[in-house]
């Protein structure tokens, strides 16, 4: 039954790596990727090495872990990013609901694939820090709000960064885990 173990890790390494692509896409690939991991490691249990196969759950508890982190650094930089341009708090929620309205519109109207959906949660990140700048209670004129909304795209393109980088971590942990016997 050794066989099934292997395959059940190769299927899992090929399908984790699709889901890094879908956490590309700002879709939730992170955690697509725990449950297929969680599902390998019952069927390992189940059919092949019975309760000996500790190490998966290991890599399991490790990689929950580190997928809270990434959303919570993902959410929170785009609203750093308009904090840091001197964005009131109305830019630094407007980036961060602007990002996700983005990235759920820019993936049908940006037709590249994968980088559509991205550039999409950027541009939506700079309009909604933009609009939320310009719709306080100071009013700022547009060009004052350029820097906070510029601050919340790139913190948004920073926070996707960290948290595609933390994805291929929690994958390559996964793997590990998996084979670890």
């Amino acid at each position: 039954m050794i066989w099934l173990h292997w395959s059940l890790t190769g299927l899992f390494a090929v399908l984790g790596l699709a889901c890094v692509l879908l956490t590309v896409m700002q879709l939730p690939g992170i955690w697509l990727m725990l449950v297929l991991a969680i599902g390998v490691q019952l069927a390992d249990v189940a059919w092949v090495h019975g309760t000996e196969a500790d190490a998966g759950w290991w890599a399991i508890g490790i990689g929950l872990g580190l997928a809270v982190v990434a959303e919570i650094l993902e959410g929170a930089a785009g609203a750093a990013g308009a904090k840091v341009g001197g964005g009131s708090r109305r830019a630094m929620w407007g980036g961060f609901i602007g990002g996700i309205v983005g990235a759920i519109l820019g993936t049908p109207l940006i037709p590249i694939p994968v980088l559509g959906t991205f550039i999409g949660a950027i541009v939506g990140a700079f309009a909604g820090a933009l609009i939320g700048e310009t719709t306080a209670i100071h009013k700022p004129s547009v060009v004052q709000s350029l820097k906070p909304a510029a601050g919340a795209a790139a913190g948004r393109a920073v926070g996707t960064v960290f948290k595609i980088s933390i994805g291929v971590a929690i994958w390559l942990i996964l793997i590990a885990g998996l084979l670890i016997r």
